[in-house]
């Protein structure tokens, strides 16, 4: 699909025409809107006259039933009444504003609510200005972009794509909008996976939900995936979006699709729910990465303090300046009881960060107890278009398949191992991504997506064997469990033990602690149940026999150090290779020095 990133050169050609006029930052204010009214406009040309024709039939009617009556006619969920399209507007160059707003009301309510949050209207004045003069010109630019396309994922890669330039040009994360749709399909292959038997039954309808929808590239993903998957099957799709531009394309890609605009709600997630009775079977997202809940602090802590586990963020608060965990409560407070499966993205913080009995820790220990986490795949680093950094996908169902109950899988697909055997001469390409020929922001590298030896298909078997190899794990929950022990050791005076109440009294300059896990290995390698007792006895005791456990700071914590799982030891280079290559590079500098000298 690499048509997108020329169209997308030829609308973005048109921002020259603003140069001057408009701060660089501003260019998305003209750009997105007259991008989202030509789409639309190209979609509705075949039938618009057909529309003109029969719009004196219903013009007595009301306004409900004049939409249904022209929808219909239109062959979409909206239509445009007015006498103008972008060929006529142009055609009468000296009233373009009064024209362009009145073509503007002539879409159906669904479509003009969509045009109102880009606040369009003030621009149109803005371009419209003698000083400026633009306006005309700019929508003639337009008007000679085709934008007809009958694929809307390839308008979604439009769109994206746009957002993320305006984005990087305002110096705004590009991220927050845009998900590179090869993870999107990774992730849409491991969410349905378990499902594939029931999903290609005849008539199946399914729900999606993604609190942080952007323009909707995840829920289009996982709809299409279905759509070719079963024809016969439906997914329903909803979602949540706080970025003004981005809910409006995704709304009007709705409409385009066909889908419902009003399961796309407004509004911050975490203060505004607007999808509070609903729970969906499927839930995918892309939330920022560390994003700052501050702003809505008061509300989330009133919610988490009043409602407790019956509210959404009852198992606990994570830093004030990384919500990603909350964006997780959220989803699962969408589960449904017979099950549901979520598909979240997340940088590595969510996985180790915050101390035994922490508003992090607590959130991890109460979904691995409850046995609601599935799997986290480690992907390749330098993915994402605003950020280098490791990436993880958290995958979680709360009705597990009887083989994966009471274990999570750990699932590296890095592709590091790969790379030391393309060193070392024994693999030629990387079973896991490939260097994109040119880069896009911080993204130079992409997931492979065609084959099933590699990339997608590669991650998505070795998903579904669930077998245990050099890329995959499958560890008991318990095992990412441990105690933090306090260990106390006696205060001392003259060599004498300092005592209170007949017990030794704790130097706290001595004061030590310890991280025991749950589980240890037996001799023959199995995973089995240890007491921090018996741990402190058998590892503690032996070198400090004066020190005890203060029990009453004993905390529980939970946390996945992914690295840890997949390390490797490399034996250290021999002490005599080590040297022969020290007295190779002395003996190449001596020459050297002789040569300048000389």
């Amino acid at each position: 699909m690499t048509d997108f990133k020329a169209k997308a050169d030829l609308i973005w050609r048109v921002a020259d025409l603003l140069r001057g006029d408009y701060k660089q930052s501003d260019y998305g204010k003209v750009i997105l809107p007259l991008t989202v009214l030509r789409r639309l406009d190209c979609v509705l040309k075949p039938t618009k006259s057909r529309v003109l024709e029969y719009l004196p039939k219903v013009e007595s009617l009301k306004d409900n039933a004049i939409d249904i009556a022209l929808n219909k006619i239109a062959g979409f969920n909206f239509h445009n009444r007015s006498q103008f399209d972008f060929d006529k507007l142009i055609a009468d160059s000296d009233n373009i504003a009064i024209n362009l707003r009145n073509y503007i009301n002539g879409f159906s309510l669904s479509a003009r609510e969509i045009i109102e949050y880009f606040n369009f209207d003030d621009q149109i004045d803005r371009m419209d200005d003698p000083k400026a003069d633009i306006l005309f010109r700019v929508v003639k630019a337009f008007q000679e972009i085709d934008l007809s396309e009958n694929d809307p994922m390839l308008m979604g890669y439009v769109f994206e794509d746009l957002i993320r330039r305006f984005a990087e040009q305002s110096n705004e994360t590009a991220g927050e909008h845009f998900t590179p749709r090869e993870v999107i399909k990774l992730m849409v292959n491991v969410l349905f996976i378990e499902d594939r038997d029931m999903l290609a039954e005849n008539g199946m309808i399914k729900t999606m939900y993604d609190p942080a929808c952007g323009t909707g590239g995840m829920l289009s993903v996982a709809e299409q995936f279905l759509d070719e998957y079963n024809a016969e099957s439906e997914l329903v799709v909803f979602g949540q979006e706080i970025n003004p531009e981005s809910y409006a394309i995704c709304k009007s890609d709705m409409l385009i699709k066909g889908q419902n605009p009003a399961n796309i709600k407004f509004g911050n997630t975490f203060t505004v729910d607007g999808l509070e009775d609903d729970k969906f079977d499927y839930m995918l997202s892309n939330p920022p990465f560390g994003v700052d809940w501050k702003k809505a602090q008061k509300i989330i802590k009133a919610e988490s303090d009043l409602k407790g586990m019956s509210g959404r963020f009852g198992a606990g608060l994570p830093r004030i300046n990384d919500g990603s965990l909350l964006f997780l409560q959220h989803m699962i407070s969408k589960m449904k009881p017979e099950g549901s499966r979520i598909g979240v993205v997340f940088n590595g913080s969510p996985l180790f960060s915050g101390a035994a009995e922490s508003g992090e820790s607590n959130i991890r220990r109460w979904i691995i107890e409850n046995d609601w986490l599935e799997a986290i795949i480690a992907l390749p680093d330098q993915l994402f278009y605003n950020t280098g950094i490791a990436t993880y996908i958290w995958i979680l169902d709360n009705n597990k398949s009887p083989k994966r109950k009471g274990k999570v899988q750990l699932l590296n697909a890095t592709g590091s191992k790969d790379e030391e055997l393309i060193k070392e001469g024994k693999l030629e390409t990387n079973r896991f991504w490939q260097k994109m020929d040119r880069s896009l922001g911080n993204k130079r590298k992409k997931i492979i997506e065609n084959g099933n030896e590699k990339g997608i298909g590669f991650i998505t078997q070795i998903y579904g064997d669930i077998e245990d190899s050099e890329f995959c794990k499958t560890l008991p929950n318990e095992y990412f469990g441990y105690w933090r022990i306090t260990v106390e050791q006696p205060l001392k005076e003259d060599g004498k033990i300092i005592k209170t109440k007949g017990k030794p009294k704790a130097d706290p300059k001595l004061r030590d602690y310890e991280n025991i896990p749950f589980l240890k290995q037996d001799e023959q390698g199995q995973l089995v149940p240890q007491t921090f007792e018996e741990y402190f006895e058998r590892e503690v005791k032996p070198h400090l026999p004066l020190a005890w456990i203060d029990k009453s700071k004993t905390k529980v914590g939970y946390e996945i150090n992914f690295t840890k799982y997949f390390y490797e030891f490399k034996p250290l280079r021999p002490l005599a290779d080590i040297k022969a290559d020290i007295l190779a590079l002395e003996e190449k500098t001596l020459k050297l020095e002789k040569t300048v000298l000389n």
